[in-house]
């Protein structure tokens, strides 16, 4: 079970629930990955929105990694979420929220 307070998140993925968390080793792959100087960068790159399938994948893995699950990339893009692209874009936002938002409870993707 996640526990919000130290920034985890559950999210069901290919059928089962599982636990991601952006751990310091997990943020420092992000890092690397996408060519962030420190963690101000790799913030400001995320809060701009606009984030492709291959980076939500990329997330999503070190999220897993973070909470001690080891997959490959290539596996997280072939898990399945609820609700398809949507559902893996909440997990993104979930997990980006609950480590660098503020406040408990983030308000819901706009639809539409």
């Amino acid at each position: 079970m996640a526990n919000p307070r130290r920034g985890e998140i559950e999210a069901v993925l290919d059928g089962r629930p599982r636990t991601l968390v952006l751990t310091l080793g997990a943020l420092a792959e992000l890092e690397a990955a996408f060519g962030a100087d420190d963690l101000m960068a790799l913030a400001a790159r995320f809060s701009q929105g606009r984030l492709g399938a291959r980076d939500a994948a990329r997330i999503i893995r070190a999220g897993l990694s973070g909470a001690g699950e080891r997959v490959s990339l290539e596996a997280v893009e072939a898990m399945r979420a609820e609700g398809g692209a949507a559902g893996f874009a909440r997990i993104v936002c979930d997990l980006l929220q609950a480590t660098f938002g503020e406040g408990e409870n983030p308000p819901p993707p706009q639809e539409g």
